[in-house]
């Protein structure tokens, strides 16, 4: 048998910082180039035309200009598509 007593349940130890992810210019914006768009976990808006992303999936903007938001269908390796919100900046 074991010898170890039983380990009650914290209800305190959730106590770390919001990641302050999401959308942060929104269509119609002007964006200076390198400017943070958006910053997400994963590839849910994926990088259109005048943006790139970066390691941490956040979409910068790669030239001056207006952000735009356009819906796209986006092929999965398994051939399956599924849909996407496209980050431009024209």
């Amino acid at each position: 048998m074991s010898h170890v007593k039983a380990g009650g349940s914290s209800k305190n130890i959730h106590n770390n910082a919001g990641r302050r992810l999401g959308v942060k210019r929104f269509g119609g914006q002007k964006v200076r180039a390198g400017e943070v768009l958006v910053r997400q976990t994963g590839s849910s808006k994926i990088a259109g035309p005048g943006t790139f992303i970066s390691r941490n999936f956040t979409i910068h903007a790669a030239v001056d200009g207006v952000v735009e938001f356009a819906k796209v269908r986006k092929s999965k390796f398994t051939g399956k598509t599924v849909p996407r919100t496209q980050v431009i900046v024209k």
